[in-house]
C-alpha cells in the first residue's frame, strides 16, 4: 500500500452515488474543501457509527468549507439502502472495482478475527480546493473521527 501524503495531488475520479449519478471529485472541489473518507462496507456496525456521526455534524463541517464524501466498495443499490436506513445528509461513492481506494493508497491487506485478506483501510483525506492532500487521518475510532477532522479544521 502506498498511501498519499499531505502535499500529494489527489487523484482525480468520477463515481456512482446512490442514485447512480456520477459524481467527480473536480466538481466538488469547486464547491469548498473536500474530506473523502474511505470505509469498508455500509451498514456493518462500525461504518455505521462512523456515518452517524459525520450526519450528525454535517453543519459544523459546512460551517468550515468542507463537503463530506464517503467511498466503499458498495453498489450503489446498497448504499442508497444505508443512506435511507440512517437518514445520511452527505454523498456516498460506490468504488465497486477499488480503483479509488488503490490510487490513495487505502486498498491492501487486512486480518481479521485470524483470516486475511485485501479490503479497504479505514482512513481519511482532506483536500483543498487546490487538489493538494492537506490532512491525511488514519488515527481515530469510528465514534471520533468527526471530532478528529473537526479539531484539525479549527
Amino acid at each position: 500500500m502506498n498511501t498519499l501524503n499531505v502535499g500529494d495531488t489527489a487523484p482525480q475520479f468520477t463515481l456512482r452515488d446512490a442514485n447512480e449519478q456520477e459524481v467527480a471529485l473536480a466538481d466538488l472541489l469547486q464547491q469548498g474543501r473536500v474530506l473523502v473518507y474511505f470505509y469498508p462496507k455500509a451498514m456493518t456496525p462500525g461504518c455505521t457509527m462512523q456515518a452517524q456521526q459525520l450526519r450528525d455534524h454535517q453543519a459544523q463541517l459546512a460551517e468550515q468549507g468542507v463537503i463530506t464524501v464517503g467511498i466503499s466498495p458498495d453498489a450503489p443499490k446498497r448504499l442508497a439502502k444505508f443512506t435511507e436506513r440512517d437518514a445520511l445528509n452527505f454523498t456516498l461513492l460506490s468504488d465497486e472495482d477499488h480503483a479509488v481506494a488503490d490510487a490513495f493508497g487505502v486498498w491492501g491487506p487486512k486480518k481479521f478475527m485470524g483470516r486475511e485478506y485485501d479490503g479497504i483501510h479505514r482512513m481519511s483525506f482532506l483536500i483543498g480546493q487546490d487538489g493538494k492532500i492537506a490532512t491525511v487521518y488514519d488515527k481515530f475510532k469510528t465514534k471520533d473521527h468527526h471530532q478528529v477532522v473537526l479539531d484539525s479544521l479549527s
